[in-house]
């Protein structure tokens, strides 16, 4: 799914760098390879607004996926993206995404940092 739909690679690239200044890379990223947790609920709802990636800041919006992609195609991304390019975290599967998909149904606008690092998953 990372590479078939453009939307991963677009802003991320594909080498996983993303570009400089306006989208974060995965590559060598806290936050992807952190608890599953987190990605996943940026990738079902999206994320606006500041963000400090490896010591950089990047200031644009993450569009919600949810909507589009099913739980099994989440996984699929979030477990490609914590197994490439030097990232070594476990896979994330599609009963992970129901769960914080189910516990985050009645979000209706992208997260800011600050609300993801307060939430209780």
């Amino acid at each position: 799914v990372f590479h078939r739909d453009v939307h991963c690679t677009t802003c991320h690239q594909a080498n996983g760098q993303g570009i400089p200044g306006t989208y974060p890379p995965l590559a060598g990223s806290h936050i992807a390879t952190g608890t599953p947790e987190l990605p996943i609920a940026i990738v079902l709802h999206g994320l606006s607004g500041p963000i400090t990636v490896e010591g950089k800041t990047y200031n644009n919006l993450m569009t919600a996926w949810g909507p589009m992609y099913n739980d099994v195609q989440v996984a699929a991304v979030l477990t490609y993206v914590r197994s490439q390019w030097g990232n070594s975290a476990p896979p994330v599967t599609a009963a992970q995404v129901a769960a914080v998909r189910a516990k985050t149904s009645a979000r209706k606008m992208p997260w800011t940092w600050a609300e993801l690092q307060a939430f209780k998953f």
